[in-house]
């Protein structure tokens, strides 16, 4: 690595914590945090001003989590550790039906909006309880994480409880690969050899049926035995979840001193999700590809949103860091440059959401019910950890 990329990284990494702290978590503390009733708005317009009362429920887990994970690296400021507590409580309090599916959307106050087929909302809940445990230092909520952990696969594995997305039997990437990053962020305490167990077979069905070397991509749907549907939805190429996985990957293979087999599998992902996603007309990670090249059927497929950006940001650093080669430097260069160039308010702080293809702003607001305090902020701890792992060497 050479001193001008030394420097880079250096700055890199300086500006995500900084960013981190004098900007992303004080938007959301003073504009998010419910005071009154506990948890987190995140339906809020470009200055902060609340748009809708309505609660996203998964917001109450990914707000927990980021919280957390800010206390224990990015300084241990108590309102952090309160305000995610605030998030679990009310979680706990009012977003669990008694059949143990989380709803999605909640009042103000908790009362139940809407449900949906999804366990998202149990995945960042138990990520959000861990982390919570870690931060805290209070055990009972690594027993709760690892409770809401199998709670999810019994959901998952129980025939006709969560309604199917279509009548055509399918498997789901998002899913398979939330999976592994939840197991991997229980693990930090918990032992719990289900954790192992179900990472490793999200590893291998993304092995067996999503990664599809003929279209040089992971398919999002794909038929029981990894069919290739041919269909419009059966061709999405999602970018931005393939680097996710990507890293997540790359994050076991760490943890398993840094698996051949692992690293491997990972940066093929990565690569192909670069080679898909990356535009070189404007820059930025595109939304959604179609493997056959035939105009996606999304509306947003060519739009550049946050998540994607951030995704990148980590999988690069991650590649670079388990294999030491200078492509993943500048794929992180550029994701970097692209992302500070357009997404960031000046002005009122926090990152926009949603641009353009050619990066002008497509609508302002700063959050909804999938937008929030979320990607931005875990990206900048996670890079700038990378970061410094780099620099220092450490491995």
């Amino acid at each position: 690595m050479t001193d001008t990329q030394k420097s880079f990284l250096e700055a890199c990494r300086d500006r995500y914590m900084a960013d981190l702290q004098a900007d992303i978590l004080p938007f959301w503390m003073e504009h998010g945090l419910d005071r009154e009733h506990g948890g987190f708005y995140t339906c809020v317009d470009r200055d902060g001003t609340l748009m809708d009362h309505t609660k996203s429920v998964w917001f109450q887990g990914r707000a927990g989590f980021v919280m957390s994970r800010a206390y224990r690296v990015a300084g241990a400021r108590k309102e952090w550790l309160e305000a995610a507590r605030s998030a679990i409580d009310f979680i706990e309090r009012h977003c669990m039906d008694t059949d143990g599916h989380c709803f999605f959307t909640v009042t103000a106050d908790g009362r139940p909006v809407q449900k949906r087929r999804y366990v998202f909302s149990e995945c960042f809940a138990a990520m959000a309880m861990a982390e919570y445990s870690a931060a805290s230092g209070d055990a009972s909520y690594a027993g709760k994480a690892v409770a809401m952990f199998r709670n999810i696969l019994r959901m998952l594995s129980t025939p006709g409880f969560l309604p199917p997305k279509t009548y055509v039997p399918s498997r789901g990437h998002s899913i398979t690969m939330m999976l592994i990053n939840v197991a991997q962020v229980i693990r930090e305490v918990s032992s719990d050899p289900v954790l192992d167990e179900r990472t490793d077979e999200s590893i291998e069905a993304l092995s067996r049926y999503f990664m599809h070397p003929e279209f040089r991509s992971i398919l999002e749907t794909v038929g029981p035995e990894g069919e290739f549907i041919d269909t419009c939805d059966g061709r999405v190429i999602n970018p931005g979840h393939c680097m996710e996985t990507g890293w997540f990957i790359l994050d076991v293979a760490r943890a398993r001193g840094w698996d051949r087999s692992l690293v491997d599998m990972a940066t093929t992902i990565i690569g192909w999700a670069w080679y898909w996603g990356w535009d070189g007309q404007y820059g930025g990670m595109i939304n959604f590809r179609d493997c056959r090249n035939f105009p996606p059927q999304d509306y947003s497929q060519d739009m550049k949103f946050w998540w994607p950006q951030c995704e990148t940001i980590i999988a690069s650093l991650y590649a670079y860091l388990a294999t030491g080669e200078e492509k993943y430097l500048e794929m992180h260069r550029k994701a970097h440059e692209y992302a500070y160039a357009h997404f960031p308010d000046s002005e009122y702080g926090e990152w926009y959401g949603y641009l353009h293809r050619d990066g002008t702003v497509a609508q302002p607001a700063k959050g909804n019910l999938f937008k929030g305090p979320f990607h931005i902020p875990r990206m900048m701890m996670t890079a700038a950890s990378l970061c410094s792992d780099i620099l220092e060497g450490k491995r």
